[in-house]
């Protein structure tokens, strides 16, 4: 790749969310206002290594995307109508489009990003349509860069972003920011999905790698962006706080072969201790706004708790196991209790820890426990601790039958091998 090649892509990365968010607002369509931007791109590979990079790069896209659209409108009409009435009507909505797209381009347009991030987030669509879709229009990823996060398939992923574009367009979803009780549904939409992506990047569903730190940087930076967007949702603060103190631990969370290091045996000399002080300073807007206890400002809570001290034998377990309570006072879920149960593990003993998750385990043939490999990796950790050798290996087996991440198998291997040490030694 060129380096013009390379300035190109930093300038479509930089603008492109803006530029098809400005476009929507004027064609009231984020298929064909996407189409138009990515025209608007394709004559800018052309034309720049020739003629050099625009002092005003944006301006230049937004001007190519306004020539695109007359040309796309006209073709449309021109195919089914010819009558003379028709044409002066056209040429009037030609001259019309034209005026919004100037108007677009000078207007300070952070609505109309928040307006696109909201129709991409849409109810209506499936849950991984709405994670695609806000990756390919807000993060600017191209469809070989979504599939390759998600371990599909180019033309899987292809599809489904066409399927959202079809729904909402179908659906005739408005491209704007919904207000009062819809504003705060609608926010929870955009926070689960924008937390989704975080974390399938911070620990990978399925593949050889622990870790997608790309999609962790991409979920942080929606984050950011959606602070600046939504400055008085203190739980939008409370899940940019929650990613910052997650996201600040990348560096020790994987070994020096990839290989999946847990949290108390990381080297905490490597965690990020800035992104620890944006991610404290975020929590402190989430609770001053009065949403500290808020779903994701209690979970950045229960972060920074381990983040507050240099050694894990220093962890404040107690107050995790308070802030876990709160936490399924305001939004239970099997999850929730879970992660609860290691925290009481930790504070009261693995027995507490065990009596606490098979309170949870019960439950799990109707939950969302169902199949997930967590479960069986926590029990077999607590029954090991309690030394309870033989139910521990057929836990710790259960889990890896069901993980489908390389380096997860790996770690909960290397379980089993401590288990049968401690089995000979016993």
């Amino acid at each position: 790749m060129t380096d013009i090649h390379k300035t190109i892509e930093a300038v479509w990365k930089i603008e492109s969310t803006r530029l098809i968010a400005a476009i929507a607002r004027v064609t009231r369509d984020i298929g064909i206002a996407e189409e138009l931007a990515q025209d608007a791109l394709v004559t800018a590979l052309e034309v720049w290594p020739e003629e050099g990079i625009p002092d005003n790069p944006a301006a230049w896209l937004m001007t190519a995307a306004k020539r695109r659209a007359l040309d796309f409108l006209r073709r449309g009409r021109m195919l089914v109508q010819k009558h003379e009435e028709i044409t002066r009507e056209f040429e009037f909505q030609q001259q019309q489009l034209a005026d919004a797209m100037d108007q677009a381009l000078d207007q300070v347009i952070d609505d109309d990003v928040l307006r696109l991030i909201f129709t991409a987030c849409h109810p209506v669509l499936a849950v991984d349509g709405r994670i695609a879709l806000t990756l390919r229009l807000i993060g600017g990823l191209t469809t070989v860069e979504i599939a390759r996060a998600f371990l599909v398939p180019e033309k899987t992923m292809g599809q489904r972003i066409f399927r959202a574009k079809k729904t909402l367009s179908e659906a005739h979803v408005p491209f704007e920011t919904p207000r009062g009780d819809e504003l705060r549904r609608r926010v929870e939409s955009v926070l689960s999905v924008i937390y989704l992506i975080f974390n399938e990047g911070y620990t990978a569903t399925s593949g050889e790698e622990w870790m997608r730190a790309a999609l962790c940087d991409e979920a942080v930076r929606l984050g950011r962006m959606l602070v600046q967007l939504l400055p008085g949702e203190s739980e939008v603060h409370g899940l940019l706080a929650l990613m910052e103190l997650q996201a600040s631990r990348t560096a020790a969370r994987r070994g020096r072969n990839g290989e999946a290091v847990l949290l108390p045996d990381q080297d905490r000399s490597l965690w990020d201790y800035a992104q620890i002080q944006r991610g404290m300073a975020a929590l402190g807007h989430a609770q001053r706004l009065g949403g500290g206890a808020g779903n994701y400002a209690l979970q950045a809570a229960i972060a920074a708790c381990h983040t507050r001290v240099r050694r894990a034998e220093e962890t404040d377990w107690e107050r995790i196991v308070l802030l876990y309570d709160a936490l399924m006072q305001t939004t239970p879920s099997p999850i929730v209790a879970l992660n609860r149960a290691v925290a009481v593990g930790m504070a009261q003993g693995p027995a507490a820890g065990l009596e606490a998750l098979d309170a949870v385990g019960g439950l799990a043939g109707d939950s969302a426990l169902a199949g997930y490999h967590l479960l069986p990796c926590v029990r077999g950790d607590l029954l090991m601790k309690m030394g309870r050798f033989t139910e521990a290996r057929e836990e710790i087996q259960r889990a890896i039958a069901m993980t489908q991440n390389l380096r997860e198998q790996e770690l909960l291997t290397e379980r089993l091998k401590q288990i049968e040490k401690a089995t000979l030694s016993a």
